[in-house]
């Protein structure tokens, strides 16, 4: 498959931390997106709403793994609120794909609303499968080349090869999920150079097999990346989940209506209690994957969830900065 330009560098530290953070960009991404359409939901026990929170779940876990091989090759992950405009996702081009997907899935839109027809063509296309695997070697100069989130990975892992020399293992390594991953093992990188290298492929296994997979979207999750704890359809990639309730489009759930701007002060509140609270939990997130101490990792999470709730229940859209 032919993109539409070459990559104009070749991998020195530089660029492979520059991925490396673009793809905590993205993973973090996601994270805001899905929550808010989840909780625009009714009700809870939806199937809809389940489907979206098994997703969710695991992106939590892909941005923890991504922030562990950024640490392994000595780049402390930043963690900046995302931002929600037009249709504009981190780092990805849809046009580079052939055909251009956004012919089919649209209407959709980046900003932030409810589980409708605009959210779900769009997390179709954040997930969407990379259809053939990427014979690019070298990155981009500019990180917004890439066709989709398994290309970035693929591209990135080859940078990750090259310079095996520079990774160090133990460095702030986090494990927040491994009691909900029995059958898959270790989630930080131990080791130093190849045995390390060989731990972080697997990560971006992982990621790219549970959400955005190289086959063709139908393939089920191999068993050892599925969640074992808390999950939903545990087979199916994200893609495949999201493609589900695209096809009950005119049967999806109830969910709550809001504005962005809402005038009245109860949402007006709640959107400036989700704003304090997101940004004191990237805070965290920052103390966490520096090595401090953040031991209010998961209360805050909750407390999140529970603000962006609140928004919808008190007619406002959720707002994260």
């Amino acid at each position: 498959m032919t993109l539409a330009a070459e990559p104009t560098t070749t991998w020195d530290l530089r660029h492979l931390r520059k991925h490396l953070q673009g793809l905590v960009d993205l993973e973090m991404w996601t994270i805001p997106y899905y929550m808010a359409a989840m909780y625009s939901v009714v009700d809870p026990a939806h199937r809809a709403f389940r489907l979206v929170e098994a997703v969710l779940r695991e992106e939590m876990l892909h941005l923890q793994l991504a922030c562990n091989i950024a640490n392994a090759y000595g780049h402390k992950p930043r963690f900046r609120p995302p931002k929600y405009r037009g249709k504009k996702i981190p780092h990805l081009d849809f046009s580079l794909n052939h055909p251009d997907p956004t012919e089919l899935y649209s209407p959709y839109s980046a900003e932030i609303g409810p589980l409708d027809e605009k959210r779900i063509n769009t997390m179709c296309l954040v997930e969407y499968p990379d259809w053939k695997s990427s014979s690019l070697m070298a990155p981009y100069a500019e990180l917004e080349k890439y066709r989709s989130i398994a290309e970035f990975y693929h591209v990135t892992s080859f940078g990750m090869c090259e310079l095996v020399s520079e990774l160090r293992g133990g460095i702030n390594q986090v494990d927040e999920f491994g009691a909900f991953y029995q059958w898959f093992g270790e989630q930080r990188i131990t080791e130093d150079g190849p045995g390390g290298l060989a731990q972080a492929l697997e990560f971006v296994n992982l990621i790219v097999d549970q959400g955005e997979g190289e086959s063709d979207g139908d393939s089920e999750v191999a068993w050892e990346h599925r969640n074992t704890a808390d999950g939903y359809a545990e087979a199916w990639s994200h893609f495949r989940r999201f493609e589900d309730l695209r096809y009950d489009l005119a049967d999806l759930p109830e969910v709550y209506s809001a504005v962005p701007e809402p005038l009245n002060e109860d949402g007006q509140e709640a959107q400036r209690i989700l704003v304090q609270d997101f940004r004191r939990l990237l805070e965290i997130l920052g103390d966490l994957f520096a090595g401090r101490p953040a031991d209010d990792f998961g209360s805050c999470m909750a407390e999140v969830g529970g603000d962006v709730l609140a928004c919808w229940r008190h007619g406002a859209v959720p707002r994260f900065s």
